[in-house]
């Protein structure tokens, strides 16, 4: 920003290289560095034309953290550094304030004694409110407390830092600046930085910056002030710019939440106009930093998050980073950017994570007026900080919200404002409600990074943590309560609170912005993306999102209907072929209207339907209610079939006789499931449909059994398709879910046409660990105690096991058929991450729910475009 010419604080900057050797030195300093601090400083100095620690003119600096990707609130910042007792008094004569000085004293005790020394940040805040009490009001702004109070303050403040630190504030500037620099850096490794990063899997090697940087003072009387603006809204992508000014205040009091800030514009969208904006009370100002906005905006080719001061009507510019927005907004903000020809069309799908692609299906609530028609009303409202809706009950602790979110609880994290610490409460929760704080506060924006409904600055609202209440003012002046664990419900897209649960509604997913941007995706990606489905309607949902062709229809998903699963535990359980028959008849009839269904709505496209693989215990009949009536379906006594149910029972079901086992030692099953697969696609056929049935055999691990139940499917296909004088091409191939599998690929595929990873399985028998129970373990595993693994392998493929034997299973096999088609169908082929590792390996298509299916079409094209990239320079290198 310097080098454009803009008004930038003069500064330093300790790189992020030094945060790691410091870490990687036992926390110790190259001994060069004091003496290289010491003459940036100096050189800083002459610019300012003050000196950092003279009493009669001292330059102040603020020390913040500058990582590589935004992560707003999770490191350390201190501000005011180089303030005592004899700098305070200097820094009051030359600006003729003193009351101003002790508030920025004051600042600075509060920041040092809780960052750098670790006291206690509630009690300064404490502190804070008794002070406020005793000179008139607890709830008095800021910018009202007397001098007097604030010498009182002073005092306090230092005190508590003696009692619960067991040190003095330090009144040595140098000794504040070298502690300030020091809690920067700690800051990277501090358990919110980690959890954040963790969500957002960026490196630890990464580490933070440090930005030492002079002080410039937005609390210096009414014509200054401090913001944060964005170029555009961050919630929807409006090329309007977005933000919030306090005046006469510090950058903090707008970040941290504590005040509810004004806007930046008198009309900030909603039609009103606000006198108390940075347009209407500093107009020089905010004409300015329109000017400066766009010039950064075009200098960074993307939407701006700005932090700003007006000290005494002059503007400085603190930092610009690439801003947080919503999936709805960076969806635009790109094809915009296209547009206006700022960026390419293959940077806007780079621009876009696709993750963020997930909040466009954000469930949403009906209008305050279809609501009201019904007879609910809104408790509350605020400002729509972050879209989209959320139901559940009120906790007010991020421990209470992790503690009931593990319990499979719906919760909405209410407080009255967030802090970084926040940050696993407000992953937990399904929504986030905070009594003060802007649009630009903390919650707002890791709200809209997470992709959280949020809706802050609800000032109706109060919380007692103590009592476990929340108070509600309604708009008739009466007042209701709810307690903690009563439900609520959130629209973060308007801003309104209700005090009971109303049902949400799922998005289409679709808009033509999203529309265009995953068309230039589909231009770009080289694998095919399609979609897990098991019934017509998520085969429709899945064509609609762009998915070309079904990976994945588990067969078993189609009994889970009462009575289709009366008929699957008959099969099971009958003692005779003739009774198996008679029940195997009946599946088959439903078996092939749900094919039918399956192949019209994906018609002209492939389909792959997975032949049964069921672990038998999720099948058998547990309850008497359900023993019995399997024993009046066969027409046999309750005590023989609750026998024969019992003798079937596996110690590990999960690798016991399901899948290509079950299918080769009752051939009848898949006999049945072939006939009702290829019977389908013959009306289909006969009705001038176009498809390509694929039928799939699961969990082979052997050649042997590749061969054996192909030639079962194929014996069965032909006696439909000689039956009905009909001539299709149909294909048999096989899910490689076990580590012999990958290893024996070469073999499989001389008898399979095509192959399809079954990496939940794979992960499950590579780690020897049970998906089913892994989460009972999996918190400690990744917490920051042990940190066993860095990312749940059961969401995001391994890469250096899973990965290892996907590479060797392509290689093999298409070293025996050359042409071979291989995907993935698990839970990875919806995950950004793991959809890479597939593009590595060469995979040709991904299989992913319905509603991941636009997820994999971008993350699809971002991984093609990786590889050129990392291929072209490869080749630059040699």
């Amino acid at each position: 920003m310097a080098s454009l010419g803009l008004p930038v604080p003069p500064g330093f900057t300790l790189s992020t290289a030094l945060c790691t050797e410091y870490y990687a030195n036992d926390k110790r300093y190259p001994e060069s560095l004091r003496e290289q601090v010491g003459k940036a400083l100096s050189a800083v100095e002459k610019v300012v034309k003050r000196r950092f620690g003279d009493p009669g003119n001292p330059m102040l600096v603020s020390v913040r953290s500058g990582a590589r990707v935004s992560m707003p609130g999770m490191m350390d910042t201190v501000l005011n550094v180089g303030l005592n007792d004899e700098t305070v008094e200097g820094l009051g004569r030359k600006h003729g304030d003193m009351r101003f000085a002790l508030d920025a004293y004051r600042r600075l005790l509060m920041m040092y004694g809780d960052v750098v020394l670790g006291a206690e940040r509630r009690a300064f805040e404490n502190e804070l409110v008794n002070v406020k009490t005793k000179f008139g009001d607890a709830r008095m702004p800021d910018p009202k407390v007397p001098e007097e109070a604030l010498r009182e303050l002073i005092v306090s403040f230092k005190s508590i830092i003696r009692e619960q630190c067991g040190v003095p504030f330090p009144q040595d500037p140098q000794q504040q600046l070298w502690g300030a620099i020091s809690a920067v850096f700690d800051s990277w490794m501090n358990p919110r930085a980690k959890s954040y990063r963790r969500m957002y899997n960026f490196p630890e090697h990464w580490g933070t910056a440090v930005n030492v940087q002079t002080m410039v003072f937005g609390n210096l009387g009414n014509d200054s002030g401090s913001g944060v603006v964005f170029s555009r809204n961050p919630s929807n992508g409006d090329k309007h710019i977005f933000g919030e000014y306090l005046q006469n205040a510090q950058g903090e009091d707008v970040v941290a939440g504590t005040r509810t800030p004004s806007t930046i514009r008198t009309r900030d969208g909603s039609g009103e106009s606000n006198k108390s904006s940075m347009e209407m009370l500093a107009p020089q100002g905010f004409s300015e930093l329109l000017t400066l906005i766009e010039k950064l905006e075009k200098h960074r080719r993307d939407m701006q998050d700005i932090e700003f001061t007006l000290e005494q009507g002059k503007l400085w510019i603190l930092q610009t980073r690439s801003g947080k927005r919503t999936g709805e907004a960076a969806v635009r903000i790109a094809t915009d950017l296209v547009a206006e020809g700022l960026i390419s069309k293959d940077e806007a799908v780079l621009r876009v994570e696709p993750a963020a692609l997930d909040q466009l299906m954000h469930p949403v609530l009906p209008g305050p007026k279809e609501l009201s028609k019904k007879g609910i009303e809104a408790m509350a409202k605020g400002l729509p900080a972050s879209p989209g809706a959320a139901c559940g009950q009120i906790v007010l602790t991020p421990e209470e919200a992790e503690s009931r979110a593990a319990k499979g609880m719906s919760v909405v994290l209410v407080r009255n404002e967030t802090s970084p610490d926040d940050i696993r409460g407000m992953k937990a929760a399904v929504g986030i409600l905070t009594a003060t704080g802007g649009m630009t506060s903390h919650a707002a924006v890791v709200a809209r990074g997470m992709g959280k409904p949020c809706v802050v600055g609800a000032n109706a609202v109060s919380i007692d943590e103590e009592k476990q209440i929340v108070r509600f003012n309604l708009a008739d002046g009466s007042r209701k309560e709810l307690q903690a664990g009563d439900i609520i419900s959130l629209d973060g897209s308007r801003g309104y609170i209700y005090g009971q649960g109303i049902e949400v509604a799922p998005l289409s997913g679709s808009n033509e912005r999203l529309d265009l941007l995953l068309s230039w995706a589909d231009e770009y990606r080289r694998m095919v993306v399609r979609a897990n489905a098991d019934a017509p309607a998520d085969a429709a949902l899945a064509r609609r999102f762009g998915a070309k062709g079904i990976g994945l229809c588990r067969t078993e998903h189609m009994f889970f209907e009462e009575e289709r699963l009366l008929a699957v535990r008959c099969v099971l359980l009958a003692d005779s072929p003739s009774k198996r028959g008679d029940w195997l008849a009946k599946l088959k009839e439903v078996q092939r209207k749900d094919f039918y269904g399956l192949f019209t709505e994906m018609e002209g496209l492939p389909v792959t339907v997975r032949l049964l693989d069921w672990p038998m215990h999720e099948f058998m009949p547990r309850l008497e209610k359900d023993i019995s009536a399997v024993a009046k379906a066969l027409g046999e006594p309750l005590s023989v079939i609750s026998r024969r149910s019992s003798s079937l029972r596996e110690n590990n079901p999960m690798l016991g006789h399901r899948g290509v086992r079950l299918g080769l030692t009752h051939p009848e099953i898949y006999a049945m499931q072939t006939h009702a697969i290829m019977e389908a696609a013959a009306d289909c056929h006969e009705q001038g449909h176009s498809l390509h049935p694929e039928i799939m055999i699961p969990l082979v691990c052997t050649a042997k059994e590749m061969s054996l139940a192909k030639e079962l499917v194929k014996k069965s296909a032909h006696e439909v398709l000689d039956r009905r004088k009909i001539s299709m091409e149909f294909s048999v191939g096989t899910m490689l879910e076990t580590p012999r599998a990958c290893l024996v690929a070469d073999k499989i595929a001389e008898h399979a046409e095509f192959c399809s990873f079954g990496t939940n399985d794979l992960t499950q028998t590579v780690y020897g660990i049970s998906r089913d129970d892994a989460g009972k373990f999996f918190p400690q595993y990744m917490g920051d105690e042990l940190s066993v693994l860095t990312v749940d392998p059961f969401s995001s493929l391994d890469p250096k096991g899973v990965a290892e034997l996907l590479k060797i299973a392509v290689e093999k096999a298409r070293r025996t058929r050359s042409g071979i088609k291989m995907g993935i169908c698990g839970e990875h082929g919806g995950d950004p991450e793991s959809i890479e590792i597939c593009e590595r390996v060469g995979l040709d298509y991904v299989s992913c729910s319905p509603f991941r299916v636009p997820i994999a079409r971008l993350a699809a094209a971002q991984a093609t475009l990786k590889e050129k990239e990392s291929a072209s320079n490869s080749t630059m290198a040699l």
